[in-house]
């Protein structure tokens, strides 16, 4: 049985799925393909924490299904633009908390992960598996990955 760690970019995700379908994904349904016939050694969400009811709801529900959430404040600046991704922290925990996978899936379509799944391939030698949404992921990224699985109806709300 294959180990499997999980990293998702629950912004990058929310905003690609509804900008392309309008509709939400489907976490339930993804762990269940994910980790079929697969030992789940990590698995992470990273957001944003606005500090909203609703959006705690929805970490709750990320925690039941298996996550770690992990969260950041919403920083807005006097500017009026906003600060809030994980990229540093996704790349860390994805070099320093995948040891017992052998795949790592990375949910994004962030091409800045392009080099963090060269080196998770050359050089920890990990089958990586990226899930995004095929007009808004990345060629780079796609490319880089063993595999690229598309978020598509199958795995919408």
């Amino acid at each position: 049985m294959e180990n499997v760690a999980i990293l998702v970019d629950v912004q990058n995700v929310y905003y690609t799925v509804r900008q392309t379908y309008g509709r939400n994904f489907d976490y339930n349904r993804f762990w269940a393909h994910v980790s079929q016939g697969r030992r789940v050694v990590a698995a992470f969400a990273y957001a944003i924490d606005r500090g909203d009811i609703k959006q705690r709801e929805f970490q709750n529900i990320l925690r039941a299904i298996g996550f770690e959430v992990k969260l950041k404040p919403f920083i807005q600046r006097a500017d009026g633009s906003a600060k809030g991704d994980w990229d540093v922290g996704i790349t860390i925990d994805a070099l320093e908390q995948t040891a017992d996978a052998d795949v790592v899936v990375l949910v994004s379509g962030d091409g800045d992960f392009e080099p963090l799944v060269q080196t998770l391939r050359q050089n920890h030698q990990k089958c990586v598996e990226v899930y995004g949404v095929p007009p808004l992921t990345a060629a780079s990224l796609m490319n880089a990955a063993d595999k690229f699985m598309a978020i598509d109806e199958q795995l919408l709300l």
